[in-house]
C-alpha cells in the first residue's frame, strides 16, 4: 500500500509541475505534451497555398450553396432567422400569443412540399392520415397526438408551428432539422389533412356541390 501511495504522490507532483503552472510567466519555453490547437497547420485569409491548382488558399463556396442565416422573403418582406417575426417564432412580435394563420400563402406547391416533409418527419409517429397510427405504435409508443382531435384542430397555426419547432411532451423539437418554411408547409398540410376529414358539403364550391348532387 505504501508503494502505491508513494507512486501516487510522485504522479501528482509530476502532473502539477507540468500542467499546474500553465499560464504563469516564465522566460523558459513552455512544455507542450500535447500541442492541441496551439500549433496547427492552417491557411490565413487571402494567403496562397501550394495544395490547390490555382494556388489560392481561400476557396469559393460550391455552386448552389445557401448561406446559413440567409434572409427569407415573406409577404414581400425579407426576414432573417434571428428576427422576432411570426415566420420564425409563430407568435406575434413582442408577445407570446400565437398567430392564428400561416404567414405563407397556401398554394399547391406549399402543400406538396408540406406533404413531402410530413412523410419524412411526421409520418412514422402520426401516420399517413395524421391519425396517430404510425409505425411507432407497433413498438409500444402509444402517447401520440391524433391530428384530427378537436383540441388540435382548434389550435392556432402558430401553436402547431411552435410544437413542430420545439416539441411537446414526448415529441422532440424539429427546429434544428426542418427549416422554418418547411415547418409552415407542414402546418398547411396538416390543415389539409384535417379538412379532408372534417369538411362538409357546404365547404365545397358551388359547382362541385352541384356535381355531387348529380
Amino acid at each position: 500500500m505504501r508503494y502505491f501511495l508513494a507512486l501516487f504522490a510522485v504522479a501528482v507532483l509530476v502532473v502539477i509541475s507540468v500542467a499546474g503552472f500553465r499560464g504563469d510567466r516564465s522566460r523558459r519555453p513552455p512544455i507542450e505534451l500535447i500541442a492541441d490547437m496551439v500549433r496547427q497547420q492552417k491557411v490565413r485569409p487571402q494567403q496562397g497555398s501550394e495544395f490547390f491548382a490555382d494556388r489560392w488558399g481561400s476557396r469559393l463556396a460550391l455552386e448552389g450553396t445557401v448561406a446559413r442565416g440567409a434572409a427569407v422573403e415573406v409577404a414581400g418582406q425579407w426576414v432573417r432567422p434571428f428576427e422576432d417575426h411570426p415566420f420564425n417564432t409563430g407568435t406575434r412580435p413582442g408577445t407570446t400569443n400565437f398567430v392564428e394563420l400561416n404567414p405563407l400563402p397556401v398554394t399547391a406547391e406549399l402543400l406538396e412540399r408540406g406533404r413531402q416533409r410530413f412523410q419524412i418527419t411526421c409520418l412514422p409517429c402520426h401516420g399517413t392520415l395524421g391519425d396517430a397510427k404510425g409505425i411507432t405504435t407497433k413498438y409500444g409508443m402509444t402517447v401520440i397526438g391524433n391530428l384530427h382531435d378537436p383540441r388540435i384542430v382548434r389550435l392556432a397555426d402558430g401553436e402547431i408551428f411552435n410544437t413542430i419547432s420545439n416539441g411537446k411532451n414526448l415529441m422532440q423539437g424539429y427546429g434544428a432539422n426542418v427549416d422554418a418554411r418547411d415547418r409552415w408547409a407542414i402546418v398547411a398540410y396538416v390543415r389539409a389533412l384535417q379538412l379532408s376529414r372534417l369538411a362538409t358539403v357546404a365547404d365545397l364550391p358551388a359547382e362541385q356541390r352541384a356535381a355531387l348532387k348529380k
